[in-house]
């Protein structure tokens, strides 16, 4: 079973910055890709960013630019990078990885005000 540990999320003033990590551990496969997502009150999850073990990333349209994903796999860990934040990416942003099946973390709540 692997477990996610994610961190980082927090309140910000429009502009500013914030950096999300996710942890996993427990896994007896060698973990594939890596990825973040969010979900906004009352909308549907949608995909952020995500990357392989190999470093190839993809980026949703609407955070390419100010978001930067990238990976330790020797620690198992993805980050996010977010810049230029805007009130409309206030969500909570979840990692997922592929360790065999997906594996979901907790979720941590990212808030921009204006």
């Amino acid at each position: 079973q692997v477990q996610l540990v994610e961190s980082g999320g927090g309140l910000v003033q429009a502009g500013g910055s914030l950096r999300l990590s996710c942890a996993a551990s427990g896994s007896r496969f060698t973990i594939g890709v890596m990825g973040w997502y969010r979900q906004a009150p009352g909308k549907q999850r949608e995909l952020v960013a995500t990357i392989t073990n190999g470093g190839i990333s993809n980026y949703a349209d609407s955070v390419k630019g100010r978001f930067t994903i990238t990976r330790d796999n020797a620690k198992n860990t993805v980050y996010l990078q977010m810049n230029n934040l805007k009130p409309e990416d206030t969500a909570v942003y979840y990692c997922d990885v592929l360790a065999l099946r997906y594996y979901w973390g907790q979720g941590t709540q990212v808030t921009v005000s204006s």
